[in-house]
């Protein structure tokens, strides 16, 4: 007799944070993911991200392929009369 497995997870929250690039490759940005994967800290979700990095790597890969470091511009005070911006790291 077969065994049936059936997948769950949160594929529909995954496609509703997947960008394209103009090329049509899909592709999402890890502070996206971040909670998606059950994250909460930032710092904890980024050594993940090296240690996948390091994979990457060790597999032969082209990191900056899999792994483009951008930054991405967010408001430290929101609401105020004088917004104030800082980049944060994201891949």
């Amino acid at each position: 007799m077969a065994t049936l497995i059936t997948l769950s997870g949160p594929t529909k929250d995954f496609e509703s944070i997947k960008k394209l690039t103009d090329e049509g490759v899909e592709f999402w940005e890890a502070r996206e993911l971040m909670p998606l994967l059950g994250y909460t800290k930032w710092e904890n979700f980024e050594s993940v991200i090296e240690k996948a990095k390091m994979a990457c790597v060790e597999s032969g890969q082209n990191l900056a392929d899999h792994f483009p470091d951008v930054g991405k511009m967010i408001i430290l005070a929101k609401g105020s009369t004088k917004e104030a911006w800082r980049e944060i790291d994201d891949f």
